[in-house]
């Protein structure tokens, strides 16, 4: 079966409001390691993914977003029945704002807006060391510049050399190595953690 002609289907089913719509993420993950992970996609190297977008969004109007990418390419992202969202954690639409950034994949629509299956908002993927520790929050030493990562409760949790992930976050140590994946809060230095990869 062919999973791209599927999903170009089912999200055009969505757009044009039909009913039944399944969840986004039976297409694909949720998860935010997701929004980093290569697509299957016979795209030519070094062409654009026609299913993937990114930037800020300057406007949000009914059910669309309008986003300005890092290249300053304009994209129109229609948000679905069928679209999943996250920001830290799965969430809805209102939770959406001018000034966010987000990385969305979905399927390009003959008239160019991309049809959303999955959006993640204000997601960051940091390479760090971490400065110090505090309470509910790691200082994080990336590229030069200082993070400020916020632990959040019943939310923020660490993988330990490839271990499942737990929330206790006391192995932790200043000087290592950690990769951080959170949502940052727009036009500051701090981000909410998600998850935290670290050797224990």
């Amino acid at each position: 079966m062919d999973t791209t002609i599927d999903r170009r289907r089912l999200l055009t089913t969505a757009v044009l409001g039909g009913a039944g719509v399944v969840g986004a993420t039976t297409l694909g993950s949720l998860a935010p390691e997701a929004a980093f992970a290569a697509e299957p996609l016979s795209v030519e190297p070094g062409a654009p993914d026609p299913n993937f977008a990114e930037g800020r969004i300057s406007k949000i109007s009914g059910s669309m977003l309008f986003v300005t990418g890092s290249d300053t390419v304009l994209h129109s992202i229609r948000v679905t029945d069928g679209t999943s969202i996250w920001k830290l954690a799965p969430t809805t639409f209102d939770r959406i704002a001018i000034g966010d950034g987000m990385y969305a994949r979905g399927v390009r629509l003959p008239d160019g807006t991309l049809a959303a299956d999955s959006i993640w908002v204000n997601i960051v993927n940091l390479h760090a060391h971490i400065a110090s520790v505090g309470r509910n929050v790691l200082h994080l030493d990336h590229k030069g510049k200082r993070i400020v990562g916020h632990v959040v409760p019943d939310r923020s949790a660490a993988v330990y050399n490839g271990t499942p992930a737990v929330s206790d976050l006391s192995l932790l140590k200043v000087g290592k190595h950690v990769q951080v994946i959170g949502a940052w809060h727009p036009d500051t230095n701090e981000i909410d953690i998600a998850t935290v990869y670290a050797a224990a």
